[in-house]
């Protein structure tokens, strides 16, 4: 079997934050159940894995988007409902890259505001420029 084109990681150990309705304790599991019947249809090459603890805790829910010899990103402050369908276009938009860079103008707002971390692929080697350096993933915006 070939492996996903993006597998999203979902914390489900993040837990609610005071705006959440009292009893509502597991956001980020019903987000992972949300999100894989979502990109189930919209998404046949992603897969969504439900992990314990990302230890992005002051921001749940968390999501990780990987991919083989992709760049990986970490976002937080996602809403299981609010931003299931930025999350989706997010993972569809990282599976059709080629390193896994979305340009920043490309990412869905929420994932603009709340990434965490971009962290190289494994077998990652320096390039000068860096991708980031190269106007990939710009650091102004309008």
């Amino acid at each position: 079997m070939a492996a996903p084109d993006v597998t999203v990681f979902v914390c489900v150990s993040c837990r609610r934050r005071a705006d959440n309705a009292v009893g509502f304790d597991e956001p980020g599991r019903v987000l992972a159940e949300r999100l894989a019947d979502r990109l189930a249809d919209d998404a046949p090459g992603a897969a969504v894995v439900p992990v314990e603890c990302l230890a992005v805790c002051n921001r749940p829910c968390t999501v990780a988007l990987v991919g083989d010899g992709k760049w990986t990103y970490l976002v937080g402050d996602l809403d299981n409902e609010a931003h299931l369908d930025d999350i989706a276009a997010a993972a569809r938009a990282y599976g059709a890259t080629e390193n896994g860079i979305i340009a920043w103008k490309e990412r869905p707002l929420p994932f603009r505001k709340g990434v965490v971390a971009r962290v190289p692929p494994l077998a990652f080697r320096p390039q000068t420029p860096t991708p980031a350096l190269s106007g990939s993933d710009a650091l102004t915006q309008d």
